[in-house]
């Protein structure tokens, strides 16, 4: 299993929501047939994405997901989106550049972009039955480098906090960051997710200080805990999902 993959799917667990799908717990939802959110990030060997702002993009890329209108509803996505749902939540992160990105913008999806990262979500997908144009490219390779240090998060702003302890890939700490925006998006209310939508879900991915980062994971704030089938050991705490509405 490659380094941006997730197909065990790490389990997420939100404490405030106890008929979220993200339980940590083993339930019937391990049970039914497993679907992927797949993501591809473009890396172009000349110009590669800054390692925050595709983190970034790709939690912006989930939500965006999840509250578009084809996801939801009768859209022609929901489907899709509940049987995905209704399982555990994997999200695997591919690469593509050239023609591979050319392809893959050719299918159904949506591309977000940030400063210097594009990545492109695609609706969920059987575990063995990912389109031929995704399922040919790479997970390994997405190793990336911030040129210069991200800058001191927006207090105002969700973060999305990165264990300080736990080295991941580029391409692992991408879905990570994607469990926790969506893990945050499940814990808001209407009102609060209107909100986010229409201001573009701002959001940043920051490493958390080591000395506050077990005051974050006894918060009550969501948290992911990996279940440890590729790069970090199982139960392992990824992501807490700082957003200001769901502080206490």
């Amino acid at each position: 299993m490659g380094q941006g993959a997730d197909p065990a799917a790490s389990r997420a667990y939100s404490p405030a929501a106890q008929d979220s799908p993200f339980r940590d717990e083993r339930t019937a939802r391990d049970e039914a047939p497993q679907f992927v959110l797949p993501l591809v990030v473009r890396i172009e060997r000349a110009e590669p994405p800054a390692r925050t702002d595709a983190l970034e993009t790709a939690a912006r890329a989930v939500l965006v997901m999840l509250s578009d209108e084809r996801s939801v509803g009768s859209g022609e996505w929901a489907e899709a989106m509940r049987s995905w749902q209704d399982a555990r939540i994997r999200k695997v992160v591919r690469r593509a550049r050239g023609a591979e990105w050319r392809r893959a913008e050719a299918l159904p999806g949506i591309t977000v972009t940030g400063k210097s990262a594009e990545v492109r979500v695609f609706p969920p997908v059987p575990l063995d039955g990912w389109p031929k144009e995704l399922a040919r490219l790479q997970v390994s390779g997405t190793d990336l480098d911030d040129p210069e240090p991200p800058v001191d998060a927006d207090p105002a702003t969700p973060v999305l906090w990165l264990n300080p302890e736990v080295a991941m890939s580029a391409g692992k700490a991408m879905a990570q960051a994607g469990h926790g925006a969506q893990l945050a998006w499940w814990d808001l209310s209407d009102e609060d997710r209107a909100a986010w939508r229409e201001a573009g879900f701002p959001l940043a991915v920051r490493t958390a200080d080591p000395a506050r980062w077990p005051g974050l994971t006894t918060s009550g704030l969501p948290l992911v805990r990996d279940a440890g089938f590729t790069e970090i050991a199982p139960g392992s705490c990824t992501v807490v999902a700082d957003h200001p509405a769901l502080r206490g």
